[in-house]
């Protein structure tokens, strides 16, 4: 059994800390379901709040590391080697919903490549981390992506553009669950990127894919994908952590039979890019 270092467990207790707040906040969105806008300023509050808590926990143990956060951008440090990626609240409108499937996400990019990743799913007292070298574990289990080679025979996670979203991305969707439908076990959407990755590395799923994700939104999870044995990548091989990118990540087998569907999927809506 492997266990994080100094710096893993630094990561960890940071978002053990803020997922306390969360669960606090959680307990009281049920009472807010009658007001329109009070829900959405609670949970915008239970944001902050929780990102504070990782910010104050991380400049105290790592004081000079830089951050990109959801909330507060891009903070300068004066170690520019090491710099922390942060989503606070992963799954906000299942928070909002008062639906139990959310999470804290915390990656470490250490000399322009990622290192380390947690996610927190504080619902299920599930904690996900790895760092690189050290493996992926869900506490005190190493993790493995599954070993599933036909597409016929697994299921996918994905998420689904949003209202607001430009009409090319609902068109692209429509376009990959025309194709997906047809050649995959099933296909999931649960509102969290974070869990759906942490969710592949564990061999829950045997992939992911999404497109127009923010770099807190992957970092970590792709740090556990990778680690577990399976594959992220940029679908059109690019950075992943570039706006816009579309990200696959799968077992190694599953990667190029997925890749090929979702560039099929892409080919019927040339002009969505």
């Amino acid at each position: 059994m492997s266990k994080p270092s100094a710096l893993g467990n630094v990561i960890i207790e940071a978002a053990r800390k803020a997922g306390r707040s969360l669960a606090r906040d959680f307990g009281e969105v049920e009472y807010l379901q009658v007001s329109k806008k009070g829900p959405a300023d609670f949970v915008s509050n239970a944001d902050h709040r929780a990102e504070d808590i990782i910010y104050d926990h991380l400049t105290k143990a790592r004081p000079g590391y830089g951050f990109i956060m959801e909330e507060r951008g891009i903070v300068e440090g004066s170690d520019k080697t090491n710099r922390f990626i942060v989503d606070p609240l992963d799954g906000t409108l299942n928070f909002l919903h008062g639906q139990p499937h959310y999470a804290v996400s915390i990656g470490l990019e250490r000399e322009g490549k990622l290192f380390a990743g947690v996610v927190y799913d504080v619902a299920k007292n599930e904690i996900f981390w790895a760092e690189t070298g050290r493996g992926a574990w869900l506490g005190q289990r190493k993790l493995k992506v599954a070993g599933r080679r036909r597409l016929e025979e697994s299921v996918f996670a994905t998420g689904t553009p949003w209202l607001g979203k430009a009409e090319a991305y609902h068109t692209r969707f429509a376009a990959e669950m025309n194709v997906m439908t047809r050649t995959v076990a099933g296909i999931r959407r649960y509102g969290s990127a974070a869990l759906d990755l942490a969710w592949v590395a564990a061999g829950r799923y045997d992939g992911f894919w999404e497109s127009d994700l923010s770099p807190w939104d992957v970092a970590a999870g792709i740090v556990l994908v990778r680690e577990a044995g399976g594959v992220a990548a940029e679908l059109k091989g690019g950075d992943l952590l570039s706006p816009g990118s579309t990200i696959l990540a799968t077992n190694a087998d599953l990667h190029p039979l997925l890749e090929k569907q979702l560039k099929k999927a892409g080919a019927a809506v040339p002009n969505v890019d």
